[in-house]
Protein backbone atom coordinates (compact mmCIF):
# COMPACT_ATOMS: atom_id res chain seq x y z
CA UNK A 1 0.00 0.00 0.00
CA UNK A 2 1.02 3.25 -1.02
CA UNK A 3 2.11 5.22 2.00
CA UNK A 4 1.22 9.24 2.03
CA UNK A 5 3.04 12.15 3.66
CA UNK A 6 1.09 14.76 4.99
CA UNK A 7 1.18 17.27 8.52
CA UNK A 8 -1.17 18.14 10.96
CA UNK A 9 -2.17 21.68 8.99
CA UNK A 10 -2.80 18.86 5.74
CA UNK A 11 -5.95 17.88 7.21
CA UNK A 12 -6.68 21.48 8.58
CA UNK A 13 -9.98 23.65 6.59
CA UNK A 14 -10.13 26.87 5.95
CA UNK A 15 -13.31 27.46 7.80
CA UNK A 16 -13.42 29.14 11.37
CA UNK A 17 -13.56 26.81 14.09
CA UNK A 18 -16.82 28.22 16.19
CA UNK A 19 -16.40 26.74 19.49
CA UNK A 20 -16.93 28.10 22.06
CA UNK A 21 -13.04 29.58 23.44
CA UNK A 22 -11.74 26.26 25.83
CA UNK A 23 -14.17 23.79 24.64
CA UNK A 24 -12.80 20.80 24.91
CA UNK A 25 -13.72 20.03 21.05
CA UNK A 26 -10.69 22.05 19.77
CA UNK A 27 -8.03 19.41 21.03
CA UNK A 28 -9.93 16.82 19.77
CA UNK A 29 -10.03 18.13 16.19
CA UNK A 30 -6.11 18.71 16.92
CA UNK A 31 -5.85 14.93 17.89
CA UNK A 32 -7.55 13.50 14.70
CA UNK A 33 -5.46 15.77 12.70
CA UNK A 34 -2.10 14.61 14.21
CA UNK A 35 -3.47 11.19 13.98
CA UNK A 36 -4.71 10.96 10.11
CA UNK A 37 -1.43 12.70 9.31
CA UNK A 38 0.50 10.18 10.80
CA UNK A 39 -1.44 7.28 9.45
CA UNK A 40 -0.19 7.75 5.79
CA UNK A 41 -3.49 7.16 4.07
CA UNK A 42 -4.43 8.96 1.50
CA UNK A 43 -6.41 11.81 2.32
CA UNK A 44 -8.95 11.44 -0.83
CA UNK A 45 -10.09 8.12 1.05
CA UNK A 46 -11.12 10.19 4.37
CA UNK A 47 -15.26 10.69 4.58
CA UNK A 48 -16.18 12.17 7.63
CA UNK A 49 -19.60 11.73 8.86
CA UNK A 50 -21.32 13.53 11.55
CA UNK A 51 -25.30 14.64 12.48
CA UNK A 52 -26.49 17.46 14.90
CA UNK A 53 -24.62 19.09 17.68
CA UNK A 54 -21.57 20.33 18.14
CA UNK A 55 -19.40 18.00 17.75
CA UNK A 56 -21.41 17.48 14.65
CA UNK A 57 -19.50 20.43 13.15
CA UNK A 58 -16.32 18.15 12.82
CA UNK A 59 -16.85 18.51 8.74
CA UNK A 60 -16.57 22.15 8.28
CA UNK A 61 -13.01 21.95 10.03
CA UNK A 62 -11.07 19.05 8.02
CA UNK A 63 -9.78 19.37 5.02
CA UNK A 64 -11.19 16.47 4.06
CA UNK A 65 -14.50 14.60 2.11
CA UNK A 66 -17.30 15.13 4.66
CA UNK A 67 -21.42 14.76 5.50
CA UNK A 68 -22.78 16.72 8.12
CA UNK A 69 -26.16 14.77 8.01
CA UNK A 70 -29.20 15.43 9.85
CA UNK A 71 -29.80 14.85 13.62
CA UNK A 72 -28.74 10.86 14.84
CA UNK A 73 -28.46 9.60 11.17
CA UNK A 74 -25.00 10.02 11.60
CA UNK A 75 -24.37 6.12 11.26
CA UNK A 76 -26.57 4.93 9.25
CA UNK A 77 -24.87 7.37 6.71
CA UNK A 78 -21.53 5.89 7.92
CA UNK A 79 -22.88 2.78 7.20
CA UNK A 80 -24.24 3.94 3.72
CA UNK A 81 -20.97 5.31 2.47
CA UNK A 82 -18.48 1.87 4.00
CA UNK A 83 -20.91 -0.40 2.38
CA UNK A 84 -20.64 1.60 -1.30
CA UNK A 85 -17.04 1.73 -0.96
CA UNK A 86 -14.89 -0.43 1.74
CA UNK A 87 -11.81 1.39 0.46
CA UNK A 88 -13.07 4.86 2.02
CA UNK A 89 -11.55 5.42 5.87
CA UNK A 90 -15.04 6.31 7.32
CA UNK A 91 -15.33 8.56 10.58
CA UNK A 92 -17.95 9.16 12.33
CA UNK A 93 -18.32 12.48 14.76
CA UNK A 94 -21.07 12.46 17.50
CA UNK A 95 -21.98 13.78 21.06
CA UNK A 96 -23.73 11.88 23.66
CA UNK A 97 -27.32 13.21 22.36
CA UNK A 98 -26.87 12.50 18.52
CA UNK A 99 -25.18 9.19 19.23
CA UNK A 100 -27.19 7.71 22.02
CA UNK A 101 -31.16 9.31 22.22
CA UNK A 102 -32.31 9.71 18.79
CA UNK A 103 -29.96 7.71 17.28
CA UNK A 104 -29.74 5.27 19.38
CA UNK A 105 -31.15 2.46 17.08
CA UNK A 106 -28.78 3.38 14.29
CA UNK A 107 -25.65 3.35 16.41
CA UNK A 108 -26.60 -0.04 18.07
CA UNK A 109 -27.13 -1.61 14.99
CA UNK A 110 -24.03 -0.44 13.19
CA UNK A 111 -22.11 -1.53 15.97
CA UNK A 112 -23.94 -5.37 16.17
CA UNK A 113 -23.04 -5.24 12.38
CA UNK A 114 -19.53 -4.48 13.25
CA UNK A 115 -19.12 -2.04 9.87
CA UNK A 116 -15.51 -1.08 10.01
CA UNK A 117 -16.59 2.79 11.29
CA UNK A 118 -14.30 4.87 13.33
CA UNK A 119 -16.65 6.42 15.90
CA UNK A 120 -15.79 9.42 17.65
CA UNK A 121 -18.11 9.86 20.25
CA UNK A 122 -18.43 13.58 22.47
CA UNK A 123 -19.39 13.20 25.75
CA UNK A 124 -20.06 16.20 27.74
CA UNK A 125 -23.39 14.83 29.68
CA UNK A 126 -25.55 17.48 27.97
CA UNK A 127 -26.91 19.15 25.40
CA UNK A 128 -24.51 22.19 24.47
CA UNK A 129 -25.88 23.08 21.08
CA UNK A 130 -29.57 23.60 21.98
CA UNK A 131 -27.86 25.41 25.24
CA UNK A 132 -28.28 22.96 28.04
CA UNK A 133 -31.07 20.03 28.31
CA UNK A 134 -30.17 16.92 30.19
CA UNK A 135 -29.03 13.94 27.81
CA UNK A 136 -28.83 10.37 27.62
CA UNK A 137 -25.47 10.29 29.76
CA UNK A 138 -26.63 13.33 32.45
CA UNK A 139 -26.30 11.65 35.86
CA UNK A 140 -29.01 11.45 38.17
CA UNK A 141 -30.22 14.59 40.16
CA UNK A 142 -28.45 16.07 37.77
CA UNK A 143 -30.32 20.27 37.29
CA UNK A 144 -30.90 21.35 34.20
CA UNK A 145 -33.05 23.78 31.88
CA UNK A 146 -35.27 20.35 31.22
CA UNK A 147 -35.30 19.15 34.50
CA UNK A 148 -34.87 22.14 37.23
CA UNK A 149 -35.16 20.18 39.72
CA UNK A 150 -32.89 17.03 38.87
CA UNK A 151 -32.76 14.20 36.72
CA UNK A 152 -35.26 11.51 37.61
CA UNK A 153 -33.76 9.05 35.30
CA UNK A 154 -30.37 6.89 35.34
CA UNK A 155 -27.66 8.03 32.13
CA UNK A 156 -26.52 5.17 29.52
CA UNK A 157 -22.75 3.86 30.13
CA UNK A 158 -21.48 4.16 26.90
CA UNK A 159 -19.33 1.50 27.19
CA UNK A 160 -22.28 -0.80 28.29
CA UNK A 161 -24.28 -0.38 25.70
CA UNK A 162 -21.42 -0.88 23.35
CA UNK A 163 -20.73 -4.63 24.61
CA UNK A 164 -24.64 -4.91 24.87
CA UNK A 165 -24.84 -4.08 21.12
CA UNK A 166 -21.69 -7.00 20.73
CA UNK A 167 -19.38 -4.72 19.91
CA UNK A 168 -15.96 -5.35 19.36
CA UNK A 169 -14.20 -2.14 20.04
CA UNK A 170 -14.19 0.79 22.99
CA UNK A 171 -12.26 3.09 24.55
CA UNK A 172 -12.35 6.21 26.42
CA UNK A 173 -10.01 9.17 26.28
CA UNK A 174 -10.11 12.75 27.66
CA UNK A 175 -10.08 16.03 25.61
CA UNK A 176 -7.06 17.89 26.88
CA UNK A 177 -4.62 14.94 27.02
CA UNK A 178 -3.74 14.97 23.36
CA UNK A 179 -1.12 12.29 23.94
CA UNK A 180 -3.86 9.71 24.99
CA UNK A 181 -6.27 10.78 22.35
CA UNK A 182 -3.59 10.52 19.59
CA UNK A 183 -2.63 7.26 20.65
CA UNK A 184 -6.33 5.81 20.97
CA UNK A 185 -7.33 7.34 17.68
CA UNK A 186 -4.85 5.58 16.19
CA UNK A 187 -5.73 1.84 17.80
CA UNK A 188 -9.17 2.45 16.50
CA UNK A 189 -8.03 3.89 12.81
CA UNK A 190 -6.01 0.74 12.42
CA UNK A 191 -8.77 -1.78 14.08
CA UNK A 192 -11.27 -3.31 11.89
CA UNK A 193 -14.41 -3.11 12.48
CA UNK A 194 -16.70 -0.71 14.66
CA UNK A 195 -14.59 1.24 16.98
CA UNK A 196 -16.03 3.46 19.70
CA UNK A 197 -13.87 6.03 21.33
CA UNK A 198 -15.55 7.73 24.15
CA UNK A 199 -14.12 11.03 24.65
CA UNK A 200 -14.94 12.85 28.22
CA UNK A 201 -14.79 16.51 26.11
CA UNK A 202 -15.85 19.67 28.25
CA UNK A 203 -18.72 22.26 27.81
CA UNK A 204 -17.21 25.27 29.05
CA UNK A 205 -21.03 27.05 28.70
CA UNK A 206 -23.51 24.53 30.09
CA UNK A 207 -21.96 21.30 32.04
CA UNK A 208 -18.22 23.04 32.57
CA UNK A 209 -16.16 20.74 35.31
CA UNK A 210 -18.48 17.73 34.90
CA UNK A 211 -15.37 15.43 34.56
CA UNK A 212 -12.74 17.05 36.62
CA UNK A 213 -13.38 14.95 39.52
CA UNK A 214 -10.79 12.88 37.06
CA UNK A 215 -9.07 14.72 35.19
CA UNK A 216 -7.98 17.49 37.46
CA UNK A 217 -6.00 18.06 40.58
CA UNK A 218 -2.17 16.56 41.33
CA UNK A 219 -3.88 13.40 42.29
CA UNK A 220 -5.29 13.16 38.75
CA UNK A 221 -2.84 9.85 38.30
CA UNK A 222 -4.43 8.24 41.94
CA UNK A 223 -7.90 8.21 40.09
CA UNK A 224 -7.41 7.65 36.45
CA UNK A 225 -5.47 3.96 34.75
CA UNK A 226 -4.77 4.03 31.39
CA UNK A 227 -5.03 0.42 29.92
CA UNK A 228 -2.26 -1.07 27.35
CA UNK A 229 -2.74 -4.53 26.00
CA UNK A 230 -0.36 -7.05 27.60
CA UNK A 231 0.54 -4.40 30.66
CA UNK A 232 0.08 -4.46 34.47
CA UNK A 233 -2.60 -2.97 35.18
CA UNK A 234 -1.25 -0.50 37.07
CA UNK A 235 -1.94 3.30 37.78
CA UNK A 236 -0.78 5.70 40.64
CA UNK A 237 1.20 8.78 40.95
CA UNK A 238 3.68 6.89 41.97
CA UNK A 239 3.09 3.89 39.55
CA UNK A 240 2.31 1.71 43.07
CA UNK A 241 -1.31 0.94 43.04
CA UNK A 242 -2.73 -1.57 40.92
CA UNK A 243 -6.00 -3.56 39.69
CA UNK A 244 -6.68 -7.20 41.05
CA UNK A 245 -9.67 -9.54 40.84
CA UNK A 246 -11.18 -10.81 44.18
CA UNK A 247 -14.45 -12.63 44.86
CA UNK A 248 -15.42 -11.74 41.29
CA UNK A 249 -14.57 -8.21 41.52
CA UNK A 250 -12.35 -5.75 40.83
CA UNK A 251 -10.10 -4.33 43.79
CA UNK A 252 -7.03 -1.31 44.00
CA UNK A 253 -4.66 -2.32 46.23
CA UNK A 254 -1.03 -0.90 46.71
CA UNK A 255 1.83 -2.79 45.75
CA UNK A 256 4.01 -3.65 48.88
CA UNK A 257 1.06 -3.08 51.02
CA UNK A 258 -1.07 -6.07 52.50
CA UNK A 259 0.63 -8.99 50.91
CA UNK A 260 0.60 -7.75 47.30
CA UNK A 261 2.86 -7.89 45.00
CA UNK A 262 3.59 -6.67 41.52
CA UNK A 263 2.75 -10.74 40.80
CA UNK A 264 -0.54 -10.29 41.70
CA UNK A 265 -1.39 -7.34 39.09
CA UNK A 266 -4.09 -8.00 36.59
CA UNK A 267 -2.56 -8.04 33.29
CA UNK A 268 -4.72 -6.27 30.51
CA UNK A 269 -6.00 -8.28 27.94
CA UNK A 270 -8.43 -6.65 25.05
CA UNK A 271 -8.33 -8.98 23.33
CA UNK A 272 -10.49 -11.47 25.08
CA UNK A 273 -13.58 -12.60 23.59
CA UNK A 274 -15.55 -12.48 26.85
CA UNK A 275 -16.69 -9.24 28.44
CA UNK A 276 -16.49 -9.90 32.07
CA UNK A 277 -13.54 -8.40 32.80
CA UNK A 278 -14.29 -5.47 30.20
CA UNK A 279 -17.52 -4.41 31.50
CA UNK A 280 -15.88 -4.31 35.16
CA UNK A 281 -13.56 -1.87 33.62
CA UNK A 282 -15.87 0.02 31.83
CA UNK A 283 -18.08 0.41 34.87
CA UNK A 284 -15.12 0.98 37.68
CA UNK A 285 -15.85 4.32 39.14
CA UNK A 286 -14.59 6.26 42.03
CA UNK A 287 -13.61 6.37 44.93
CA UNK A 288 -13.38 2.56 45.07
CA UNK A 289 -11.60 2.29 41.49
CA UNK A 290 -10.29 4.47 39.46
CA UNK A 291 -11.44 5.50 35.91
CA UNK A 292 -10.53 3.39 33.05
CA UNK A 293 -8.72 4.92 29.87
CA UNK A 294 -7.13 3.40 26.80
CA UNK A 295 -8.41 1.03 24.46
CA UNK A 296 -10.56 -1.65 26.97
CA UNK A 297 -11.74 -3.79 24.24
CA UNK A 298 -10.45 -4.79 20.63
CA UNK A 299 -11.96 -8.38 19.84
CA UNK A 300 -10.91 -9.18 16.05
CA UNK A 301 -14.64 -10.47 14.59
CA UNK A 302 -15.80 -10.31 10.39
CA UNK A 303 -16.76 -6.99 9.43
CA UNK A 304 -19.98 -6.06 8.02
CA UNK A 305 -18.42 -4.29 4.77
CA UNK A 306 -16.12 -7.21 3.83
CA UNK A 307 -18.84 -9.93 4.62
CA UNK A 308 -20.90 -8.35 2.16
CA UNK A 309 -18.37 -7.89 -0.37
CA UNK A 310 -17.14 -11.41 -0.30
CA UNK A 311 -21.35 -12.68 -0.49
CA UNK A 312 -21.72 -10.42 -3.43
CA UNK A 313 -18.22 -11.92 -5.33
CA UNK A 314 -19.63 -15.12 -4.50
CA UNK A 315 -23.21 -14.55 -5.77
CA UNK A 316 -22.01 -13.18 -8.98
CA UNK A 317 -19.90 -16.59 -9.95
CA UNK A 318 -23.04 -18.52 -9.60
CA UNK A 319 -25.94 -15.92 -10.80
CA UNK A 320 -28.19 -17.16 -13.65
CA UNK A 321 -29.34 -13.39 -14.77
CA UNK A 322 -26.38 -10.95 -15.93
CA UNK A 323 -28.46 -8.20 -16.41
CA UNK A 324 -31.63 -6.22 -16.23
CA UNK A 325 -33.17 -7.27 -19.52
CA UNK A 326 -32.82 -10.54 -18.42
CA UNK A 327 -34.06 -10.11 -14.93
CA UNK A 328 -37.12 -8.17 -16.21
CA UNK A 329 -37.97 -11.39 -18.44
CA UNK A 330 -37.59 -13.49 -15.92
CA UNK A 331 -40.37 -15.67 -14.08
CA UNK A 332 -43.81 -15.02 -15.49
CA UNK A 333 -44.08 -12.47 -18.33
CA UNK A 334 -46.37 -11.71 -20.69
CA UNK A 335 -47.38 -8.82 -23.26
CA UNK A 336 -50.20 -6.48 -23.21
Amino acid sequence: MTTFTYTAKDFKSENEVRWCPGCGDHAILNAVQRVMADLGYNKADYAIVSGIGCSSRFPYYMNTYGFHTIHGRGSAIATGVKTANPRLQVWQFTGDGDALAIGGNHFIHMIRRNVDVNVILFNNKIYGLTKGQYSPTTDRGFRTKTSPFGTVEDPFVTGQLVLGARGTFFARSIDGNMKMSQEIFRDAALFKGTSVVEVLQNCVIFNSGVHEFVTKGDDREDKQIFLRHGEKMIYGVNQDKGLVLENGKLKAVTIGQDGYTLDDILVHDDKEESIYLHAALINAQLPELPVAFGVIRAVDSPTYDEALEAQISEVQQTRKITCMDELLHSGNTWEV
